[in-house]
């Protein structure tokens, strides 16, 4: 079995302007990387069209509606202060939900074993019916949701490791009893939310706090309280909110994790997933605004999903 890398050229279409950190260099220098790597065991693959019943499984359909209408003919609007959008914006928000769609379909009927997605926008900020903080559709939600309707399982675990609180996923799956929502980030700071005491409807929710300045050694010792709730829960299957915004060298934030600390989050995820999914496990981009901490730490995660093979 092999690992798929679900991409698009149309990420690179999102512009944000000059000067804004989620730039088309995001995923571009992650996808030169690869290529340059051209690892025979990694399964290239394309976005699938989203139709609007996937999308709401999660947002609001005036939500949609609104989406769909906001991206402008030329130049520049904004969703909200932080999420700014233009033409090229459009393809690349659906194919972003699309990726993690034709992930999942992937490992289901066995063409791969898990998957990478390198798109953007990022989801995980965006709630039902709002975006924010550069996110403009939860691309993570709505897989959470796409397995447990399409598929039919009745436990999914998201594993959030961006070092921003993923509020937007956290407000989508408060009440839903099938779904774990784990969330390490820096607390406190944006977007504000991800407290202990948030713990979900149905006790479905852990969030991991975490200060400025949390090293390498501080986070696995959080970590493992995470771990430690995905096996009580037992999922059937794994998502990863894969943001490396917790590296060191990141400008938006202040952890002091490494690269390689980025293979083994994945590689202990996967560890654990043994259990009772068999390394069902699909990740998606989130935050990262170093691009050579970005290229490398995603090289790091990649291996870690290789190897699991």
């Amino acid at each position: 079995m092999k690992t798929g890398l679900i991409t698009s050229d149309t990420s690179q279409n999102h512009d944000t302007g000059p000067g804004h950190p989620e730039q088309i260099a995001r995923v571009s220098v992650i996808v030169e990387n690869f290529k340059k790597l051209n690892n025979k065991n990694l399964v290239w693959k394309k976005p699938s069209k989203v139709s609007d019943d996937i999308l709401l499984t999660t947002h609001d359909s005036d939500y949609i509606n609104f989406v769909k209408n906001s991206f402008p003919k030329k130049g520049f609007s904004s969703l909200d202060g932080d999420t700014i959008i233009s033409p090229g914006s459009k393809e690349a928000t659906f194919d972003a939900v699309g990726s993690i769609i034709t992930a999942i379909d992937g490992v289901e009927k066995k063409e791969i074993k898990n998957a990478f997605c390198c798109v953007r926008p990022p989801g995980h900020h965006s709630s039902q019916n709002k975006a924010a903080g550069f996110c403009v559709l939860n691309n993570v939600a709505i897989g959470s949701q796409y397995l447990l309707k399409k598929y039919k399982y009745k436990k999914v675990a998201i594993l959030d490791v961006d070092v921003h609180h993923g509020n937007g996923t956290q407000d989508i799956c408060y009440d839903n009893e099938n779904i774990l929502f784990i969330s390490t980030h820096q607390y406190p700071y944006y977007p504000g939310t991800g407290s202990e005491q948030e713990r979900g409807k149905f006790n479905n929710i852990k969030n991991i706090p975490l200060p400025a300045g949390t090293n390498s050694n501080q986070y696995f010792d959080a970590f493992e309280h995470g771990l430690k709730k995905l096996e009580e829960f037992k999922p059937e299957f794994i998502l990863i909110s894969l943001g490396l915004d917790g590296h060191q060298a990141d400008p938006l934030a202040q952890f002091n994790l490494k690269t390689e600390d980025y293979y083994t989050i994945t590689k202990r995820i996967l560890e654990t997933s043994k259990k009772f999914c068999n390394g069902k496990v699909v990740s998606i981009l989130e935050g990262g605004y170093d691009l050579n901490a970005l290229k490398d730490s995603t090289k790091r995660h990649v291996d870690a999903l290789l190897e699991f093979n």
